[in-house]
């Protein structure tokens, strides 16, 4: 008799499973045991059955994935909702026959596909396996693939989708998330994510055609054979560094400047590309964290890979700073999309998303006006935030005369904003998230760490030649523009029953249909609920924003001046809160304003979601 993972046993396990009168089960294990060639997740499966883990089954073989706000992201393995071969060879299939639909060009364009360094030898699913297995789908049907040859930021797939004017491009990467999650991202032909009707589509072209086409579809090396098979790296590599000197303003000082710099790029991708970007500046390359400088799928030095996580998580790059006297650290996350930046001053100051965002917008257009002196160039700047991000730029915009505008949350909305703006001639020179995900000038349309990090850097350079610190002109920021003090975090939730509980009271709080009147024993003046289209503050009580049913999101405007979300998150098992309290331009006393968001915050979180009752667990301080 053979193992488990061959033919016969394959079969026996099948014979076995059969007797628990659970046909629609029945059937998922015995297409995924047909369909699937990957042997350890056939193995998992076989070892599912075998052992009669009927739950586990369901819950990995009975739903499937679907895009969020990052595309497609969950634990790698096996199952139709986990990240592995036959999934990701499934995904490919429909955004191909998608493809084929809407482009008339598919063939002479290609699609670019680009992977971290993510990895699960148990499984076989490293970034780089998934992203041949990519490859090997559309060479199988005559469609040329851009596959980079190494690991490379996420921004560098939307940025080869414009420059080689490719139909599409993949990404394989889980960006920050755990070291058991991957995910496959796609952007469309004008370098954003994807968004409405576009996801909902290819997943309707996946479901169409579930089983692999043919044998060439699992094969690895068929990227490393075929002649439509190209490597973007040498191209895209040196236009990116080319371009990105155009966000230079300042070289001639930061040769000669004596600040130093230390970088961690959490195992991931970054430590090559942030070198490299100092060099295009002209800056003194970065001290690199020797312990995360070199990728390492088990992110073996940091208890979670996402530098939004604070000094906790900086520990390293911190130590390091302190030992070779560099004043600023600065952290990219695996896929070195984000950003994050501590400074020494008394102690050290890990800047938040928004106070990151009030620098870099401050910093974009000050050079903007400098190289663009007539102010009617200015009617054409646009800076863009996502809803759930500080209100500075809004403040910048009113006294400036530039335009913002808010989009819902994720870049994809940003992306795709900006391509609309271009055709009429419009400039977006800034856009941000305030998960620490910054889009500095015209570069790429998506947040992208690498960019952003000489940014701040020659920022710093440029501050320290007249003696100021990142920290103090903050302050002349908030001074000049009003202070804009905020919070953000999150509690964890698991069982999604209960989330969808904890919104619809919300949303019935005071009878049916009827939102909160308070917050704390702040009056509620205005509720906006993109779920449901619902905005209390227009005439027609209809949200400006679009509605988004792919998750929850309640906004509330307070009689004080504070704005407080709660949303979910697109890709993680979080309930996220955003609070902000908008000063008038001037002197105000800070140490009130926190005191007051604070209340604020406190009830928000007590009174509307219950943790305590709700079993939810409060994010780690």
């Amino acid at each position: 008799m053979e193992d488990d993972d061959g033919v016969n046993g394959d079969r026996n396990a099948n014979l076995r499973y059969r007797n628990t009168g659970d046909p629609k089960l029945d059937k998922a294990v015995h297409q995924w045991l047909t369909w699937d060639k990957n042997q350890w997740t056939r193995a998992q499966v076989n070892s599912l059955v075998a052992a009669g883990r009927l739950d586990d089954l369901r819950s990995r073989l009975c739903s499937r994935m679907s895009f969020g706000t990052a595309g497609l992201r969950a634990p790698m393995g096996a199952g139709f909702n986990r990240i592995n071969d036959l999934t990701v060879i499934q995904s490919t299939q429909g955004l191909y026959s998608y493809l084929c639909r809407c482009c008339a060009d598919v063939v002479g364009r290609g699609v670019v596909v680009g992977f971290d360094t993510r990895g699960q030898t148990e499984s076989g699913c490293s970034s780089e396996r998934l992203a041949k297995l990519t490859a090997a789908v559309m060479l199988s049907r005559d469609v040329p693939v851009h596959l980079f040859s190494s690991f490379v930021p996420t921004p560098y797939v939307p940025y080869a989708v414009k420059k080689l004017g490719a139909a599409a491009g993949v990404m394989i990467t889980a960006s920050h998330n755990p070291k058991e999650d991957n995910g496959y991202k796609v952007y469309w032909c004008n370098g954003a994510q994807i968004t409405s009707p576009h996801d909902k589509e290819i997943l309707r072209c996946i479901e169409e055609q579930l089983e692999p086409w043919s044998a060439s579809c699992w094969e690895e090396e068929l990227a490393d054979r075929c002649s439509l098979r190209s490597d973007p790296l040498p191209q895209v590599n040196g236009c990116y560094m080319d371009e990105l000197t155009s966000l230079c303003y300042h070289r001639h000082l930061n040769a000669s400047c004596p600040l130093k710099f230390v970088h961690s790029s959490f195992h991931g991708v970054g430590h090559v590309f942030v070198q490299q970007a100092f060099q295009a500046f002209g800056l003194a390359p970065p001290i690199p964290v020797p312990e995360q400088k070199d990728p390492d799928p088990s992110f073996s030095s940091v208890r979670c890979p996402n530098p939004e996580e604070g000094e906790s998580v900086l520990e390293l790059s911190l130590l390091l700073a302190e030992r070779e006297d560099a004043r600023i650290v600065l952290a990219t996350d695996p896929d070195a999309d984000r950003l994050a930046v501590a400074e020494k001053s008394d102690g050290w100051k890990v800047f938040t998303g928004n106070e990151l965002a009030a620098l870099l917008g401050w910093w974009m257009f000050f050079n903007w006006k400098e190289t663009h002196p007539d102010p009617a160039d200015t009617q054409k700047v646009f800076m863009l935030a996502t809803t759930v991000s500080s209100k500075i730029l809004q403040a910048f915009a009113r006294m400036e005369g530039f335009h913002f505008e808010e989009t819902l949350p994720g870049f994809k909305w940003i992306g795709n904003r900006i391509h609309e703006l271009s055709k009429t001639g419009n400039r977006v020179v800034f856009a941000f998230e305030e998960s620490i995900g910054f889009m500095c000038g015209s570069l790429v349309p998506e947040k992208d760490g690498v960019s952003a990090a000489a940014i701040v850097a020659e920022m710093a350079v440029y501050l320290h030649n007249k003696n100021l610190s990142l920290t103090q002109q903050l302050h002349n920021i908030y001074q000049t523009y009003g202070y804009h003090v905020s919070k953000t975090s999150y509690v964890v939730c698991k069982d999604p029953p209960t989330i969808h509980k904890i919104f619809s009271r919300i949303r019935n709080f005071d009878g049916n249909g009827s939102y909160p009147k308070t917050c704390g024993s702040v009056r509620v003046v205005n509720v906006r609920d993109v779920t449901t289209g619902y905005d209390s503050s227009r005439p027609d009580f209809r949200s400006v924003l679009p509605v988004s049913r792919s998750g929850h999101m309640i906004t509330f405007m307070l009689q004080n001046g504070v704005v407080a979300t709660l949303r979910t998150s697109g890709t993680e098992p979080k309930i996220k809160y955003y609070t902000e309290f908008c000063a008038s331009p001037g002197k105000s006393e800070v140490s009130r304003l926190e005191e007051e968001l604070q209340k604020i915050t406190d009830a928000l979180l007590d009174e509307f979601l219950e943790p305590e009752r709700n079993n939810l667990i409060r994010r780690p301080v």
